[in-house]
Formats: C-alpha cells, sequence, structure tokens
C-alpha cells in the first residue's frame, strides 16, 4: 500500500527525532546485510558539486583495524564516558576520504576519465564542463591548493555522510557521525595500514553505525523554526 505524504512526513520527522549522536552502540546487535548495502546505496546515489563524486568509502569491520586509530581518534574511543565507545561497539565504521587537488583540480586526468568513463559524457559536452568548472575555482570559489580543494571535496562527502545517517535512521538503525581524531596521524595509519596514498585522499569525516546501548540521556534541543529560517 502507498505512503500518502502526511504518512511520509511523519515517517520522516519521527527519523530525524530519533536520531543522536550514539556514543555507545549494542555490540551484540548487528545491521543486516541488505539494510546496510541500502545505506551504502544512499552514499553512492548522494549528489555532488558538478556530480564529481570526490569521495571513496572505508568499511572498517576488523577489531584490530579499528584499534589502529584508538590512540588519537578521541571521539570514537570513549575517553569520555569510560567504554569502548564507537571503535569498539558499532556493527559498521565507516571512514570518508575526500579526494585532493590531485584528483579534483580542473582539467585533471582523473575527472577526464571520470566524466568519459562513468559519466559518460560526449567530448564536447567535456569541455564545456572543463570550462565551467575551471572557472568555479579559479573565479567564482576560489578554490585553488591542495588544502582548499580538499576541503571542497570535503564538503561533498558530508552530503553522502549526511544521507547515511538519514537513511539509517529511517530503518531504525543509529549512528555518530565522528570529526574528533587527528588528522595526521590519521592519514598516517591509512597510507601505512590501507594503501591510501595521503596525496591523493584525505580523511574527512568517519560515521558509526549500529544500534544504541542505551537511551539517549537527553532530550534533542535545536533552535526554534524561526530562529534558523528567514523568509524574504
Amino acid at each position: 500500500m502507498a505512503i500518502n505524504n502526511q504518512e511520509m512526513q511523519s515517517k520522516i520527522l519521527e527519523a530525524f527525532n530519533f536520531r543522536h549522536a550514539t556514543k555507545v552502540f549494542d555490540p551484540a546487535k548487528k545491521i543486516a546485510d541488505d539494510e546496510f548495502n541500502t545505506i551504502l546505496e544512499a552514499a553512492r546515489l548522494s549528489p555532488s558539486s558538478f556530480g564529481f563524486e570526490p569521495w571513496q568509502i572505508l568499511v572498517v569491520q576488523t577489531p584490530e583495524k579499528r584499534e589502529l586509530f584508538r590512540d588519537f581518534a578521541w571521539g570514537a574511543n570513549g575517553a569520555f564516558n569510560g567504554t569502548a565507545g564507537q571503535l569498539g561497539t558499532a556493527s559498521h565504521f565507516l571512514i570518508f576520504l575526500a579526494h585532493t587537488d590531485v584528483n579534483q583540480t580542473h582539467n585533471s586526468e582523473y575527472q577526464q576519465k571520470f566524466m568519459k568513463e562513468v559519466k559518460q559524457l560526449p567530448d564536447d559536452v567535456i569541455g564545456f564542463i572543463n570550462q565551467a568548472f575551471q572557472k568555479f575555482q579559479e573565479h567564482d570559489f576560489k578554490i585553488e591548493g591542495q588544502r582548499q580543494i580538499t576541503d571542497w571535496a570535503g564538503k561533498q562527502a558530508y552530503i553522502a555522510a549526511g544521507n547515511v545517517m538519514s537513511v539509517a535512521a529511517l530503518m531504525g538503525i543509529d549512528s555518530c557521525p565522528i570529526e574528533g581524531f587527528e588528522m595526521d596521524k590519521t592519514s598516517a595509519v591509512l597510507e601505512q595500514h590501507f594503501g591510501i596514498d595521503p596525496k591523493v585522499y584525505q580523511p574527512a569525516v568517519m560515521v558509526a553505525l549500529g544500534y544504541r546501548a542505551d537511551e539517549p540521556p537527553f532530550e534533542k534541543t535545536r533552535r526554534t523554526m524561526d530562529q534558523v529560517v528567514s523568509w524574504f
């Protein structure tokens, strides 16, 4: 039976009120494979600037691999609550990587291949997009250099990460976005133990997924709609 708009609105708001930054998951409860694949598909189908999808996703499931981040991933190691944290309890643990300037500078070899093989665009359209993206980077947003381009790619990764958490919430699955980690040490571990070239990819955000061990200790608080939104 089709869900009418009112029912859909209710379910969406219920999911967003359900979602909270889960600090400790129930380690005995695991996300079913088909549900997790749906979550990943939501990330894959997420929008991005110019449609370039400048992110990669690592799914870190091996306990030994997760432990490599424990000493410096202070937002996920449970140091603030005396637990094993998200690293030790989450059903699934994701690391979103942002592409650097190596891939995402206008006219890069990566972008040319992406537009031809993934987007399957004709040469004349690729030429137009190259010109438009160069103007966007150099003039409109002034995104030039390794740091600025990587930060831009990280913004796109956050769109995918947001969709991951929203879709999870709609399925009754908990999540937590994590920026609490030391960038340089994380990048070094990714290079040494995961084969990630830090010149090409940099960590943007981590997302833990699973089922909450306990109910959140506080009610959700947000600014009012009038404080957030202005109409003109």
